[in-house]
């Protein structure tokens, strides 16, 4: 199987509301971007894959409009996963391994502003059990939370000291949506959302998008001085029946860091995809990462959230620290569903 390397990242900034924005003009600029960071053009692309909600839009198909955003005359070799991008990223990856293609453009987008988003996420549950009962993600978030501060798992403060990391690390990353330097008591002084959930436990609603561009071994190192090798990528996913599961724990995610090779060297930084601030906890543990191991540099999803890029732009940040000489090897995880339901892991190397 050929090797592949993710060679250039570029993020958007991070909307509360993008106003008049559609998708295709929040797509253009970080595509624009990361293919003039590499150094190639719409043409040298051999496969491009995209992921997105169409729930976002209301319309079946939406995910087309964005490929406004893109020369596709004469007609490219296109796909879509209706998923968060960092899934895009591992079809592009097949692509690749099987000899298909040698540069591969991937991007996720989403405008989340426009509806009620924590309601529409609801459509993601089981369609007979679930959704009649139209549970919101937050309030699903909640009752992970709930399970584990009555489990002894963590406590409020565990939870505080992971959104002030947040807040503090998103302010070297000047696309993040929210920044700053909270105290630990400040946050916990602040009141209830859905209990025990406070707002600034939960992701911030987020317009924007952003793009990635992957390789093949010989063209990676043609573009690219340093890429960042994928070493090892690995999918996972719970049961849909939540009551099936034990919300505490997230074993797909221990099976896919084990697959994906996550203990087999020293980790110099890890990027998880922890929309909520309890699941941070959850993820470093079954991924076994050390404390000393810095975690969400960027900020993570609490600090900018956009729907369906979240995950790839873990993965992106990953990669970006490798490329600029920052780390050697790091971790990268994303997820979709609810309370961590899907859980894709990815070692990445210099």
């Amino acid at each position: 199987m050929r090797d592949a390397a993710i060679i250039g990242y570029a993020q958007g900034p991070q909307y509360r509301y993008a106003g008049a924005a559609n998708e295709s003009e929040l797509i253009m600029p970080v595509v624009r971007r990361v293919m003039e960071q590499v150094g190639v053009g719409q043409q040298d692309i051999d496969f491009t894959c995209s992921g997105s909600c169409d729930y976002l839009q209301g319309a079946a198909f939406a995910f087309v409009e964005g490929l406004s955003a893109l020369a596709t005359v004469p007609p490219i070799k296109e796909s879509h996963v209706e998923m968060d991008a960092a899934w895009a990223v591992y079809e592009a990856l097949i692509k690749i391994w099987t000899g298909e293609a040698d540069l591969c453009l991937v991007y996720g987008f989403g405008k989340s502003s426009p509806g009620e988003l924590r309601t529409v996420m609801a459509l993601q549950l089981d369609p007979y059990y679930h959704v009649p009962l139209w549970p919101d993600a937050i309030s699903l978030a909640a009752l992970q939370a709930r399970a584990m501060l009555d489990s002894g798992a963590i406590n409020e403060r565990d939870m505080a000291e992971v959104v002030a990391r947040s807040r503090a690390n998103a302010r070297a990353n000047p696309n993040a949506q929210l920044k700053g330097n909270p105290g630990i008591e400040e946050l916990l002084a602040e009141p209830g959302f859905v209990s025990p959930l406070r707002r600034h436990d939960c992701p911030p609603i987020t317009d924007g998008a952003s793009a990635m561009i992957v390789a093949s071994a010989d063209v990676a190192t043609r573009y690219c001085k340093r890429p960042a090798w994928v070493r090892g990528i690995d999918h996972r996913m719970e049961t849909g029946i939540l009551g099936a599961r034990d919300l505490t724990r997230s074993p797909s995610t221990r099976i896919a860091g084990e697959k994906a090779g996550v203990a087999r060297g020293k980790v110099d930084l890890a990027e998880l995809h922890a929309p909520f601030s309890h699941q941070e906890i959850i993820l470093r543990r079954e991924l076994g990462l050390a404390d000393a191991v810095p975690v969400n540099l960027s900020g993570g999803a609490l600090a900018g959230n956009t729907m369906m890029a979240a995950g790839l732009d873990r993965i992106g940040f990953v990669a970006e620290r490798i490329i600029n000489g920052e780390a050697d090897r790091g971790v990268a995880h994303a997820t979709s569903g609810p309370c961590l339901q899907q859980n894709l892991v990815a070692v990445l190397e210099a």
